[in-house]
């Protein structure tokens, strides 16, 4: 059978997943009587819920004769390593498009890694059934992309193909009304435009894992593309490592991808994507050989983490309340499987009870905070911070590209906290009432910037960013939340009369019955200053009665506070609490006097 080998790329949000359902539905590789789900490719909770692909997902369909192996990959900056990384596997590209969007901040990053990698790129101009759809100018936008990029004669010479990843229709015609119910142009074009796979079926065996898997049957999996000769199941094989030591391991087994299934087979040939499990340790980019015929292909480039936050046992009163797996040992465990699966990921201990963990940026980090908080994991983090690298004897720090969509009237805001964040603007646009901004930005300047965008531009706005480079340190500082917070001074439940006497004194997180010790930050100052507060309190009842009728209290809603937006807030001597049912934010001290002492100590 002949075979294709393509990965799915394209900005957050504009339809990978769901092109890749409606392939697999449309080219007959599910049965009749298989139950489908929606991005059937998302199988995490979290992926299915924020509606974005987190780790690199891979599938094949059978069509005309050929097996086209397909990789979906995540949109986002954050787990853009594995889009590099997967452009050693395939050769070829479908660059996914929205018809309204055009080219967006990671249009630009995936396509990138691909020209780098020289693959063959085909365009899919996707949901053009909007109303809003501008197919033709975003095909010119995307072809101004690629020249900016440096793209080959031959790349630039790329096929369009007008789908609808939903509707399941597809077209080689920007006209909406000549879509048909069919997503055999876009098979057809993978087959007559992207290459078969560059690969020497008779040498000796050559195989690289780009990607890894784990599962507590056979521990770690490679996931990556036989490069040359054949991988065969119980045969001994050396691994090259990455620094050059060879180690000899038995094929334990083999997984070949058809459709949904995973399916387990007795050898794979040049040309095939599979997964192997036998070396308990192997590692994205080592090389898989036969023994005494020892050729390494060259590493794959790893993303370095750009951010870190302590992870520790949860220290706070209600330890122990809420979760199931509390103690150090557990949480190093469970950091330890996580580091099998993510190589973008990092971890160190600093003490007995506290890690550093490092990763690509806030929402890998947050992500892997709420997998474990979902799994029964109690633990407090800190604010995240930036990573910082001397280059030429200069101290670097990361910086992004940031592509902001505002309506015109909160322009002027958004400019003003760019301004006070260390942002330089690069571009400013008009279109119909839209603003776009393109600046470039210290990452540190991103960090609990979303909450502060969202009000300003009251839900409207919409921000991409990218990691871009590092460069030399910023004197500003940034990004430090500029109000104070209302901190408990007892334990107990919070009662409805306390709450509406410190109304007037800022923003609430937390409502009348919500149990409180202290130390736990229960809202926002309207002050630049800490303020300590009782909470607790009820109204003194007497046996007078008042001449005024008791009024009940008519509270305000309290702010609510997503993981990521607790991560945002905190500043330096404060935590967030995470347990399975709660979010709390908290004073690295919890005493009023020792902060007190600690603050003056510092000073």
């Amino acid at each position: 059978m002949k075979k294709r080998n393509i990965a799915i790329i394209a900005h957050v949000d504009h339809g990978k997943t769901t092109l890749v359902d409606k392939l697999l539905q449309m080219s007959g590789t599910f049965r009749e009587n298989e139950e489908i789900v929606n991005c059937v490719m998302d199988s995490n909770a979290i992926e299915r819920e924020r509606g974005i692909t987190i780790l690199a997902k891979t599938t094949a369909i059978d069509y005309k004769g050929y097996r086209i192996n397909i990789l979906d990959t995540p949109g986002h900056a954050d787990f853009g390593g594995e889009v590099e990384r997967i452009m050693n596997m395939v050769d070829g590209v479908l660059l996914v498009v929205d018809s309204y969007e055009g080219t967006m901040p990671q249009t630009r990053f995936v396509l990138k890694k691909a020209l780098d990698a020289g693959v063959t790129p085909i365009v899919v101009v996707n949901k053009v059934d909007k109303d809003s759809a501008r197919p033709k100018e975003v095909v010119d936008e995307v072809l101004d992309l690629f020249i900016e990029l440096g793209a080959s004669i031959e790349q630039l010479d790329f096929p369009v193909i007008y789908a609808s990843g939903l509707a399941g229709t597809s077209s080689l015609d920007p006209d909406v009304n000549t879509q048909k119910p069919t997503m055999d142009p876009i098979l057809d074009a993978v087959v007559k435009y992207i290459p078969e796979p560059d690969v020497d079926p008779n040498g000796s065996l050559q195989f690289q894992p780009a990607l890894l898997d784990y599962n507590d049957f056979v521990g770690r999996i490679g996931i990556g593309l036989v490069k040359r000769g054949t991988l065969k199941l119980n045969s001994t094989v050396s691994c090259v490592r990455l620094n050059g030591s060879i180690k000899q391991f038995r094929i334990q087994k083999i997984f070949g991808y058809l459709g949904l299934q995973k399916l387990e087979i007795t050898e794979a040939h040049a040309g095939d994507i599979v997964a192997i499990a036998g070396l308990p340790d192997i590692s994205v980019g080592e090389t898989v050989c036969e023994v005494g015929k020892e050729d390494a292909l060259p590493h794959l480039r790893i993303d370095e983490p750009t951010l870190q936050m302590t992870f520790g046992v949860n220290t706070s009163p209600f330890s122990g309340r809420e979760g199931k797996f509390l103690t150090a040992r557990k949480i190093e465990e469970r950091l330890m499987k996580e580091t099998e699966r993510d190589v973008s990921l990092k971890f160190k201990q600093i003490d007995s009870e506290s890690w550093m963990v490092s990763g690509r940026g806030e929402l890998h980090l947050s992500i892997l905070i709420e997998n474990m908080r979902r799994e029964g994991y109690e633990l407090q983090v800190s604010k995240p911070k930036i990573i910082t690298k001397e280059i030429n004897g200069t101290i670097c720090e990361p910086f992004e590209d940031v592509q902001i969509d505002v309506p015109e009237e909160y322009v002027g805001n958004i400019i003003e906290l760019l301004g006070t964040r260390g942002g330089t603007m690069e571009n400013m646009e008009n279109r119909e009432r839209q603003v776009r901004l393109n600046y470039t930005i210290p990452s540190r300047g991103l960090i609990g910037f979303m909450t502060e965008f969202m009000t300003l531009t009251k839900g409207y706005g919409i921000i991409n960013h990218t990691f871009k480079e590092y460069l030399p340190m910023v004197s500003t500082t940034v990004g430090q939340r500029k109000n104070g917070v209302l901190v408990s001074m007892e334990n107990g439940k919070a009662t409805a009369y306390s709450l509406g006497a410190l109304e007037d004194r800022g923003v609430m997180f937390i409502e009348p019955g919500t149990e409180v010790y202290e130390g736990m930050i229960v809202g926002e100052n309207n002050h630049d200053n800490d303020l300590a507060v009782n909470v607790v309190k009820g109204k003194n009842l007497t046996n007078t009665r008042s001449a005024g009728k008791d009024n009940t209290v008519v509270l305000k809603r309290p702010r609510e506070m997503s993981l990521e937006v607790c991560l945002d807030y905190i500043n330096e001597d404060e935590l967030v609490e995470v347990t399975p049912v709660s979010y709390r934010l908290r004073k690295k001290i919890l005493n009023a006097n020792e902060r007190k002492k600690y603050e003056n100590k510092k000073k």
